[in-house]
């Protein structure tokens, strides 16, 4: 009889139990289902597309014709290798840029950080598309920018190099990097200031009080604790800029279009949907590969 009359009362504790396990699910099931309805369905249906044949006005059906991977990388590599080629000088000028920018955010700026942090994220108050423009008028022809540059020989330089033409910045390579530098800029600095933040001064007391040099301590103390934002900045900051085609577009020429110019092309102008999906999922596999080889190289991948 005791047995029984304890029963019902385990009942509600066991359903109590449940509905708190299941708490977590049921907090992740609006970013699951985000992520089916807007990534792994358009996912699956780019990849269907992508083995498809046939044309706009016949209409598409799905042959699992693979050779369209093979033919639309053949006919593209240049614009795939200039696309990793652009995006990975951004990367390391927005590294080279942003790293003592967010040293000095994190470390030097003092009741001025929160102003400064303002600074750096304030280009995001303003359109994309408009920000690109803008970097028309800087790299005009006749510009102070362009007159200063070849004062100092610099495009004497870059013109030996192949990055611009003459005295001419617009429509060079040179005019497309700084367009996807200044443009992606912030997506470095962030990381790296959130990494540096976090270090420890006194860490930095204790490498002076063991007799080590600035420059010691940066090597050994400080780059060592804020690899974790230089990974995350290079990835935040290379993935975009590999498939970007504003800045091309705008800055460049057709010598300058990258991979994600000819996929916006063929989808939008010549409506070869196909080849353009094909050429995005190229491009995933690549950029995909070299961000899991720099993940194991850089050991950190416990970090991102």
């Amino acid at each position: 009889m005791t047995a029984l009359a304890e029963a019902p009362a385990e009942l509600p504790v066991r359903k109590s139990s449940t509905r708190k396990r299941l708490v977590p699910y049921w907090l992740l099931l609006p970013g699951i289902l985000w992520l089916i309805v807007f990534f792994a369905l358009p996912m699956v249906y780019q990849a269907s597309t992508s083995v498809q044949t046939g044309s706009l006005e016949k209409g598409f059906q799905v042959t699992w014709h693979f050779q369209t991977y093979w033919d639309a990388f053949k006919e593209y590599y240049p614009q795939f290798v200039r696309s990793l080629l652009y995006a990975g000088t951004a990367t390391l000028l927005c590294l080279l840029l942003g790293y003592p920018l967010a040293y000095l955010i994190a470390f030097k700026a003092g009741r001025w950080r929160n102003l400064v942090l303002v600074l750096v994220i304030a280009p995001f108050f303003t359109s994309f598309l408009i920000r690109t423009l803008a970097w028309k008028t800087i790299l005009a022809d006749g510009g102070p920018v362009v007159h200063a540059l070849g004062a100092l020989h610099v495009l004497d330089v870059t013109s030996w190099l192949g990055w611009t033409e003459g005295n001419r910045v617009l429509a060079t390579p040179m005019a497309v990097v700084c367009g996807l530098t200044y443009n992606f800029l912030p997506f470095m600095v962030l990381p790296l200031y959130t990494s540096l933040e976090r270090i420890d001064s006194r860490l930095h007391e204790a490498a002076g009080d063991l007799y080590a040099t600035p420059a010691t301590t940066f090597r050994k103390v400080t780059f060592p604790l804020s690899m974790p934002g230089v990974v995350s900045g290079t990835l935040l900051t290379f993935i975009p800029a590999s498939g970007d085609y504003v800045n091309a577009e705008l800055l460049g020429s057709t010598d300058q279009k990258m991979v994600g110019n000819v996929i916006q092309s063929q989808f939008l102008r010549v409506l070869d949907y196909p080849t353009a999906a094909a050429l995005s999922f190229i491009l995933m596999a690549i950029v995909l590969v070299m961000v899991t080889v720099y993940i194991r190289r850089a050991g950190t991948e416990d970090l991102v």
